[in-house]
């Protein structure tokens, strides 16, 4: 029985699996060329002497059309004024604007352009005005997942796992924050010497940081985290490798078995994504309530509440923290909770929501190891600012969270769930937990490094097991069997 057969079977319906065949890492990234890219070296390859660099980044070129496009770019900017930033003005219709206002403005210049330098020029000119200047065509690629901009003339992007540093730069550090200041006054946020850092989103959800003197020593600082305009799979992440099926089952069933779940990992090893996929297989007629510092889930459900903190305003005054909304939502009838991340105090009203008949909470939580997860989640407690001792923390935990999934980024660039793991209990003063399935590294690694192991069971069944029977869940009586050694299990 395949998957879609299986989680059909679970939920009582017809299956149906979105497919989608992603393209093996290895082969995209032998596809992909780009002269603005800086290639690292591959070490499996001799004849690969050192990466592949764009002349004009070590020695940058003259650009002949710089004068005329900054002049176009200040006078488009000038025409169009405030209707930049009319909510009336439909899209399109700022776009036809812009593009008559702008043939105006190379007719008064009376520039003799070729069609590929006018073409070029109205492109750039009008991602400076109406898009985020030349970030645009790296927001656009959707083969990109992060966009790093360490100052105006060093921007980095993440493809395919691996960092590369593009040709792509600003005209100057004012240039840079007209794009910053674009990005954090459309979400109602605002960033200066008084607030030099804030968290945004653009439009489509991806996630912006951005950080600026004095705090940022070396200029303006931002960072993009992309989004896929289509949201992963279950499907796809077993594509990928990052799930094996018979995990896939198991979480399927401990989402509808209202299991309370953390997704445990580092920066950028995906927990987001791996949230996406463990709440689409939340029953479609529970109500949700999402929490998170800036909008980032992707949930398809259709009873669904969003709830975003906010930072205080210049005054200091209205702040809306993570932990406020947490208590809210209690008042808010909810069937799930899902946290985008706990940081901070929140994690005690979490786990007392938890513990107090709220099951089949989903959150995310930043750690190396299922161990590590409790220990963070301890010192977490610890910072809401109320005296309790190790041992009460500690027993909160053990009764609230049932499952760790832990999801690391291997040195490859891929991203795979390490760790299933149970929470058991209290052994005497330790919180005790049990690993469902683990991840194989003994397969080692292929000609082009990339990690041939996959998660594998350990052979243990969990003891949440019984709960789905008496919920009337089947799950495959083989998925906890161990993988075969020697002809022995």
């Amino acid at each position: 029985m395949n998957l879609s057969e299986r989680l059909a079977a679970v939920r009582g319906e017809s299956p149906k699996v979105e497919q989608l065949a992603p393209e093996p890492a290895a082969q995209a990234a032998a596809s992909y060329s780009h002269p603005g890219l800086y290639l690292p070296p591959n070490p499996n390859n001799p004849d690969q002497a050192g990466p592949i660099q764009d002349p004009a980044i070590r020695q940058p070129q003259t650009d002949g059309l710089a004068g005329l496009k900054a002049r176009a770019t200040e006078t488009l900017f000038e025409r169009l004024g405030a209707r930049l930033s009319d909510p009336t003005m439909v899209e399109d219709e700022l776009n036809k604007l812009a593009a008559s206002e702008l043939a105006v403005i190379i007719a008064e210049e009376q520039a003799a352009l070729s069609g590929d330098e006018r073409r070029r020029l109205i492109k750039e000119v009008s991602n400076d005005v109406l898009g985020y200047g030349p970030l645009q065509e790296l927001l656009d690629d959707p083969t990109i997942t992060e966009i790093m901009v360490n100052n105006t003339d060093a921007i980095y992007i993440e493809r395919l796992g691996q960092i590369v540093r593009t040709s792509h730069r600003f005209g100057s550090e004012a240039q840079l924050r007209r794009v910053i200041d674009k990005i954090v006054s459309r979400v109602g946020r605002r960033i200066d010497e008084s607030s030099p850092l804030v968290d945004a989103r653009l439009e489509d959800g991806s996630r912006v940081n951005v950080i600026i003197p004095p705090l940022a020593v070396n200029g303006p600082t931002m960072t993009i985290r992309k989004f896929s305009h289509v949201p992963l799979t279950v499907q796809n992440l077993i594509d990928f490798g990052t799930l094996s099926v018979e995990m896939a089952e198991l979480l399927n069933a401990c989402v509808w078995a209202r299991m309370n779940i953390l997704v445990s990992g580092g920066t950028g090893t995906g927990k987001t994504t791996l949230l996406n996929v463990l709440s689409s297989f939340i029953p479609p007629g529970d109500r949700i309530i999402t929490i998170e510092d800036a909008v980032e889930l992707q949930l398809q459900q259709d009873h669904v509440i969003r709830l975003e903190s906010r930072p205080p305003n210049i005054e200091g005054k209205g702040e809306v923290a993570i932990r406020e909304l947490v208590r809210n939502s209690l008042r808010m009838r909810p069937d799930r909770i899902v946290v985008g991340e706990v940081r901070g105090g929140e994690s005690l009203d979490m786990l007392q929501a938890m513990n107090t008949g709220h099951d089949g909470s989903l959150s995310t939580v930043h750690a190396n190891s299922p161990r590590d997860c409790i220990a963070r989640l301890e010192t977490l407690v610890m910072m809401a600012g109320i005296e309790l001792p190790l041992r009460a923390i500690r027993e909160q935990v053990s009764s609230a969270v049932d499952l760790i999934v832990q999801i690391t980024r291997l040195r490859d660039g891929t991203r795979r769930v390490t760790h299933v793991t149970e929470v058991q209990g209290m052994e005497g003063d330790m919180v005790t937990l049990q690993d469902a399935f683990l991840f194989d590294y003994s397969a080692g690694v292929d000609a082009n490094g990339r990690f041939l192991g996959k998660p594998v069971a350990t052979g243990i069944r969990p003891r949440f097991v019984e709960r789905f029977a008496d919920l009337g869940i089947q799950v495959s009586p083989h998925i906890f069997d161990a993988p075969v050694q020697g002809g022995r299990r």
